[in-house]
């Protein structure tokens, strides 16, 4: 079965995550994490993809983007691989895969879950127990986010920079989202979409992207009737 392509529009913000095989880790020293980090900045300034959130865990990574072209993050994550599994398992002597499969990723509506997506990120080393607060945990972007801490990964998405109003620091404003637990529906909707590599958005946002990939974005509901003309369409891509 062919698999389907990947959901991506030049312009519109990209949530992608890579899982180490096997949920293996993907980093054991800091080194690794320094090679991770460096083969991302060479790689995001090659192929275009600004970078607006990221967090680098032990067996997984999550990053936010911003592609200039469609085949951006795909030649990204590739380049990435070639770099940094080769010198992974000469490190640590090692052979075979270090990824579980392809990567995923979903389409990201920035007016409705741009920050939603950038809190899920720099939140997971708190949700895992690791540290208390976000600015504790090193290998991610909050620091520059919400501390202005220099990064040279994170390029500042639009939705960001307006943030600062009223004489009040962008910074500030980020670290005001975060005084509040993330909703259980904002969570649930952004692993779902991006576990199924669909359209994270409202209708609208969705018909927007349907209509310049030309194709379903929407996750088909369970059940009902399967020669429906989206299953059909579905299908059809598949075959």
């Amino acid at each position: 079965m062919a698999r389907l392509p990947r959901l991506v529009v030049a312009g519109t913000p990209l949530h992608v995550i890579q899982r180490g095989n096997n949920r293996s880790a993907m980093f054991v020293a800091a080194e690794d994490y320094w090679r991770y980090s460096a083969a991302l900045l060479e790689a995001s300034e090659r192929f275009k993809c600004a970078i607006h959130a990221y967090v680098l865990m032990t067996n997984h990574v999550h990053v936010l983007l911003t592609p200039d072209h469609e085949r951006g993050p795909a030649r990204m994550m590739q380049a990435i691989g070639r770099v940094y599994v080769r010198y992974f398992n000469t490190r640590h002597k090692r052979t075979g895969t270090l990824w579980e499969g392809r990567y995923r990723s979903t389409p990201i509506d920035s007016e409705r879950y741009l920050f939603a997506c950038s809190r899920y990120i720099e939140l997971n080393p708190v949700r895992a127990g690791m540290v208390r607060q976000p600015n504790e945990y090193r290998w991610s972007s909050y620091r520059h986010n919400a501390h202005g801490k220099p990064d040279s990964l994170v390029t500042p998405h639009a939705a960001y920079r307006a943030l600062e109003t009223g004489g009040v620091p962008r910074q500030t404003a980020y670290q005001a989202l975060f005084e509040h637990q993330l909703d259980a529906n904002a969570l649930d909707a952004i692993r779902r979409a991006t576990n199924r590599g669909t359209a994270l958005g409202d209708a609208q946002f969705c018909d927007e992207i349907e209509a310049t990939l030309g194709r379903p974005v929407k996750p088909l509901a369970h059940g009902g009737d399967r020669r429906s003309s989206s299953r059909r369409s579905i299908l059809e891509i598949k075959s």
